[in-house]
């Protein structure tokens, strides 16, 4: 079963239209057509494609139809966009110039309970719970691989779930009772136990390109990698750190599975460039994904996904990027040119000379007109462009639309494995890197053609962590790991806590609120302190 999702699909848009996921919607599965010539038997196989579906498009019409979740639009609830706006806007990676409502607030960490694109996240993940959930009762016999796969999805949305609002409603079965609040140590155990359950019958690891059979379908290898994330965090979730468990299945991906870090440039452009552009599912990068959310410029659009990625860091003046969308808002943080250029001394060139300059493969940042330090939150030309995502074809290929694009998000990537084995295994080791974990950071420098440095210390794995995978929607967990997020802490960002040179801001900002909409639907649930 090859995934582009919307092959077979069930008619379910309207499943779950109330804006509350679990708490006011699940009820809606319990429906009879108005229309008596509507087809209510359950399709398995459309079912299934609507589960992974949902992380990567708005509803079953694609960019241009209905949304899923009511009142909000598919590029408002898209789940990458939600994502990195949550985990990047919020941190010392990214600034965005847009006046859409809620923006200032990622900007400068003054988010509430009423955030409309943080509760178009929170949404969004519970229709996905929602969908597997109702998948499990009316399907969970048919195949016990795809049933492992869907249980899967279900716990990685609950992992969103336990790292950005820790204590949530909390249901495994569709009803039409107010589910029940479960805390956060409570679900950490859940995903723990459920992840432990189902990673021996979900598929054998497999390298695909996008014309093999299961591209786009989660296999052991990511549900050993979301064990290791969840592992890797155990100590903010539960006060108990697991450094020994995340290292274990970090190495389980590195060592026992086929994926491995992707290091075969053409010779136009750097193997870390081609893992972020339109021909990525074909051009060999796949080898490194472990959870692709997959797009097509013709079957799969979204406004939310890839194209969010490419279109809203870009304008004309950068060049082409494969698609006639250019949108100007999210932009690079002075902080994080400094993982590159320490003390601001980032050039103000273009990104192939930006490349050169770092020594680094990952330094994708366009410079010219730009100033290095973003005076003007607002200024799209305050702060350097990031030009890692593009639709072009690393083969000289032609996209399929001029418009949306084809590039696969690679969501879970082996990378994440290498510095998560690095990282875990220092923690293990009093804080110092073991000689296998320099040769795991050595090895990500290495496919970059960065300096391999002598030593590393845990905050360089830190800054390591930010230089791989900028942009991707994770900073603000590694940060809180490392207790540089909320609380009084040294570490500053430029608009931390809304001032230029930035300002701590409370640590009960490192879980978000609960939406008062929630709140008000469901009497089961306690608002997160310190809001």
């Amino acid at each position: 079963m090859n995934l582009r999702y919307f092959k077979s699909i069930l008619p379910i848009a309207a499943l779950c239209m109330g804006s509350m996921g679990i708490t006011s919607c699940v009820g809606d599965l319990d429906v009879t057509p108005i229309d008596p010539s509507t087809v209510m038997t359950v399709d398995p196989v459309g079912l299934f494609n609507k589960c992974y579906a949902n992380l990567a498009m708005p509803g079953n019409g694609g960019a241009d139809g209905d949304c899923d979740i009511d009142r909000l639009d598919g590029g408002t609830t898209g789940f990458v966009r939600q994502m990195f706006n949550a985990n990047v806007l919020t941190t010392d990676e990214g600034i965005c110039s847009w006046g859409d409502e809620g923006i200032d607030a990622f900007n400068f960490n003054s988010w509430g309970a009423t955030h409309p694109m943080l509760n178009g996240f929170y949404n969004r993940l519970y229709f996905g719970i929602t969908i597997c959930n109702h998948y499990l009762e009316v399907c969970g016999d048919y195949d016990p691989t795809m049933t492992a796969e869907i249980r899967f999805l279900r716990a990685l949305h609950y992992y969103y779930l336990l790292d950005c609002w820790g204590n949530v409603p909390f249901a495994t079965a569709v009803s039409s009772e107010s589910a029940p609040q479960i805390q956060r140590a409570d679900l950490y155990t859940w995903l723990e136990t459920e992840l432990l359950e189902i990673k021996d019958v979900m598929s054998a690891p497999s390298v695909k390109t996008s014309s093999d059979e299961g591209y786009g379908r989660a296999d052991q290898a990511a549900a050993w990698l979301l064990l290791a994330r969840l592992y890797l965090n155990a100590e903010v979730y539960t006060g108990t750190a697991k450094w020994a468990e995340a290292a274990q299945y970090a190495k389980m991906v590195i060592m026992d599975s086929p994926y491995h870090l992707f290091e075969n440039g053409n010779g136009t452009y750097s193997a870390y460039q081609m893992l972020f552009m339109g021909d990525n599912g074909e051009n060999g990068a796949s080898c490194e994904a472990l959870l692709p959310l997959l797009q097509d410029g013709v079957t799969t659009t979204s406004y939310g996904t890839s194209l969010f990625l490419i279109a809203g860091c870009v304008q004309s003046d950068m060049g082409s990027f494969g698609t006639t969308e250019g949108w100007a808002g999210n932009r690079a943080r002075p902080d994080l040119l400094d993982k590159f250029f320490p003390n601001r001394t980032a050039p103000n060139v273009a990104t192939a000379d930006m490349v050169t300059a770092a020594q680094d493969d990952r330094a994708l940042f366009y410079g010219i007109d730009r100033t290095l330090e973003v005076e003007e939150p607002t200024t799209f030309l305050s702060g350097f462009s990031v030009a890692k995502f593009s639709n072009v074809y690393s083969n000289g290929g032609t996209p399929h639309n001029s418009k949306y694009v084809d590039m696969d998000f690679f969501m879970l990537r082996v990378a994440e494995a290498y510095l998560t084995y690095a990282e875990a295994s220092a923690r293990a080791n009093g804080g110092n890197v073991t000689p296998e974990g320099k040769a795991a950071i050595d090895d990500i420098r290495s496919r970059a053609h960065a300096v391999i440095r002598n030593s590393y210390t845990l905050d360089d794995i830190l800054d390591e962590w930010s230089r791989e995978f900028y942009f991707e929607g994770r900073r603000r967990t590694d940060l809180i790991r490392y207790n540089y997020y909320g609380g009084n802490n040294n570490y500053l960002w430029q608009w931390k806590g809304g001032t230029s040179n930035g300002n701590s801001f409370s640590a009960d900002r490192n879980i978000f609120a609960i939406p008062s909409d929630d709140m008000n639907a469901n009497s089961n649930l306690e608002q997160n302190p310190g809001y």
